[in-house]
């Protein structure tokens, strides 16, 4: 499975991640925490979130909103 990791610029285009490589960086780092962007699909997000659940990990899932339109938004995933 990929995911998009949120961009740093509005015209940038996201950057694609795996959840083998999300899995390899909290190997080296324990907590962590990501920003996916809003292109993302919420069941997809949901995937990772239970993924990581099974490997024992402690997730803290939500969006967030950093404008006032409902289309400005990403998700944090902060894994313990």
């Amino acid at each position: 499975m990929e995911l998009l990791f949120a961009r740093t610029q509005l015209k940038d285009e996201p950057k694609k991640v795996s959840l083998e490589a999300i899995k390899e960086i909290l190997s080296k780092k324990g907590e962590q925490i990501f920003y996916f962007d809003k292109e993302n699909s919420h069941k997809d997000m949901m995937k990772l979130v239970t993924s990581l659940e099974n490997n024992n990990l402690n997730i803290y899932f939500r969006e967030i909103k950093y404008g006032l339109s409902d289309d400005e938004y990403m998700y944090e995933v902060h894994v313990l």
